[in-house]
């Protein structure tokens, strides 16, 4: 019954690309194998969308924040976890120019920022702006 119902959850196109199985456990490893190469991809899309992503001002500075954590947490659930202070220094990276005396703030400080902190600072100095 589960084998059913997971062969016609699954598109036609697919469907016929993947092996014949008995039982659904056998037959969604073989969907897996199927998809193993896409999700490189995937993850080699997100790697160069987050470093050619730049905060353009025209969305709000949170949700360029909130963008560029999601892509992060996506690449974390491929197996390629980017530290929370990597991805701190990251985002300020992606900041305009208009930004650099804040940057420089931050560089200055010996403490670190967590998102929270990051999302919470910038959308002051947005506001400031």
């Amino acid at each position: 019954m589960c084998l059913m119902v997971i062969k016609n959850s699954i598109s036609v196109a697919i469907r016929g690309a993947i092996p014949d199985s008995e039982n659904a456990k056998t037959y969604l490893e073989y969907v897996e194998e199927q998809f193993k190469g896409t999700s490189k991809a995937h993850a080699s899309t997100l790697i160069l969308k987050m470093l050619t992503s730049k905060y353009d001002g025209v969305s709000g500075i949170r949700e360029h924040i909130m963008k560029m954590s999601d892509m992060s947490n996506k690449l974390k659930s491929m197996d390629m976890e980017i530290s929370e202070g990597f991805l701190v220094h990251f985002i300020m990276t992606s900041l305009p120019a208009s930004y650099g005396p804040f940057k420089i703030n931050y560089n200055t400080q010996k403490e670190k920022w967590t998102m929270s902190e990051l999302i919470a600072m910038c959308v002051q100095e947005e506001e400031r702006l």
